[in-house]
């Protein structure tokens, strides 16, 4: 199963989120889910640095993606942050949605929340 983890700050706003596991299973299309969850987190990372112009601190291992992102002063920047940050777990919880939660399972840690 995989994990996905996201952090938000007192505004709400996501400021860094965990993707870590796999989903496996002896039919092919959970190997395509792994695919598409790696690719949401990759996807994310390049356009923080190719869209909003900053360099998250991430981490890309096999199972394990990690990204936490500064918000700035400049509110166009920060808007740009937070929307590619949100797209994030969009489309994490559109893979929940669709495969079920045997091989996505998303997880919200809010400001002031203990990770359980």
């Amino acid at each position: 199963m995989i994990l996905a983890t996201f952090h938000h700050d007192e505004q709400g706003r996501i400021t860094a989120f965990q993707l870590v596991g796999h989903a496996r299973n002896w039919r092919l299309w959970p190997d395509m889910i792994c695919a598409g969850v790696s690719a949401i987190g990759q996807t994310t990372i390049g356009s923080l640095q190719e869209l909003a112009g900053v360099e998250p601190d991430y981490l890309l291992e096999d199972g394990n993606i990690r990204c936490a992102v500064q918000y700035s002063d400049d509110d166009e920047q920060s808007t740009v942050i937070a929307a590619l940050m949100a797209s994030t777990r969009i489309g994490c919880l559109q893979l929940e949605d669709s495969y079920g939660n045997k091989y996505v399972t998303v997880n919200d840690v809010f400001h002031g929340d203990s990770e359980t």
